[in-house]
């Protein structure tokens, strides 16, 4: 069994920065992509940025020059450096990892983190 568990989410003004955390624990053997989602209210889930195991990113455009996602493979852990923020950038952010357990696994899992509160607001 695999958790993730996101951190870092808060109230903050507009054209400030929050930087999220989160962490996969558990039975891996490897991490392919790891990603931030987001979902407003009211609005339907939206990828906001993914990062593969090689550190090839992609970014929603809404958020390019804006949010940076790192990961760090040996901590299993993904980052998203949030700045600029604006208040249309308030969502539930969630954390998504496609995970192996073991080497002969030929489809890695999908695991989403519990989500954390991002709120832009002054």
């Amino acid at each position: 069994q695999v958790q993730l568990v996101e951190s870092g989410g808060g109230l903050v003004q507009p054209g400030g920065s929050l930087r999220l955390s989160c962490a996969a624990s558990g039975s891996i053997f490897s991490i392919d992509i790891m990603a931030w989602y987001r979902q407003a209210p009211g609005k339907q889930r939206e990828v906001v940025a993914s990062i593969i195991s090689s550190g090839t990113t992609d970014y929603a455009e809404s958020v390019k020059g804006r949010f940076t996602i790192s990961r760090d493979n040996a901590k299993n852990t993904v980052y998203l450096q949030m700045n600029t923020l604006k208040p249309e950038d308030t969502a539930v952010y969630y954390c998504h990892a496609k995970i192996f357990h073991r080497r002969s696994q030929r489809y890695p899992y999908d695991y989403w983190g519990q989500g954390t509160q991002v709120t832009v607001s002054s």
